[in-house]
């Protein structure tokens, strides 16, 4: 059967949440510019999983006309009342690059409870490459979501401010290999003298992958 722009704006209007979902996955097979105009009345789905879906194709579709984008993902980052939709929310705005919800960003994250928002938005945050997010990265760092800890070593490397430094350097001896393999990628990506320093001593960990990124690095440097 062949997919087009009118099959799927009936799969998209049927009552069914089956049909909606079906709908939404054959979106992509659409011309974007037609796709994002189609995909937003599911936005504001009544059924979570549709809204959810929807909202996490604006990563894409949302390059079709950025400020509308903007105004949708924030309209959801506020006011959807399911976690996981405004965590796709802030994925979305991060995708797109949309520095002007940094505020946004930075005011729910500091009101929320709901850690997957929280690490949704430390993951924008470093995706964005803003300046000004430097404090509420230096923050999660001391989460108790060891999740959201670990996505503020990796976001403060992509940051790129040789600030994060010695704020990383209690994690380089952490005893879970995984912090100490991103806190490598993160000094790699920030380098200077100090990380340097760090990188010689995690080029001997004992866990090879950490070890050889660590080595890696060493010989970019």
């Amino acid at each position: 059967m062949t997919i087009t722009p009118e099959s799927v704006a009936k799969l998209l209007s049927s009552e069914d949440y089956g049909d909606r979902l079906k709908g939404l996955n054959q979106l992509r097979q659409v011309e974007e510019a037609i796709a994002f105009e189609m995909v937003q009345p599911l936005i504001v789905d009544n059924n979570v999983r549709i809204r959810y879906a929807a909202v996490s194709q604006m990563a894409i579709l949302g390059q079709q006309d950025l400020q509308k984008s903007l105004q949708i993902l924030r309209d959801r980052l506020f006011n959807d009342p399911e976690t996981d939709v405004k965590a796709a929310a802030a994925d979305g705005l991060g995708a797109l690059s949309l520095t002007e919800a940094f505020s946004d960003l930075q005011q729910v994250y500091q009101t929320t409870s709901e850690w997957l928002l929280k690490l949704s938005i430390v993951a924008t945050l470093g995706e964005m490459g803003d300046a000004r997010a430097f404090d509420l990265l230096a923050d999660a760092l001391n989460s108790e979501t060891d999740i959201v800890q670990t996505t503020a070593i990796s976001s403060l490397g992509e940051l790129g401010d040789s600030r994060g430094v010695p704020l990383l350097i209690p994690f380089a001896t952490n005893s879970d290999w995984q912090v100490r393999y991103r806190v490598v990628l993160a000094l790699n990506r920030l380098g200077g003298t100090e990380a340097r320093s760090i990188l010689e001593s995690l080029a001997l960990d004992v866990v090879e992958q950490v070890a050889t990124a660590a080595k890696k690095g060493l010989e970019s440097s």
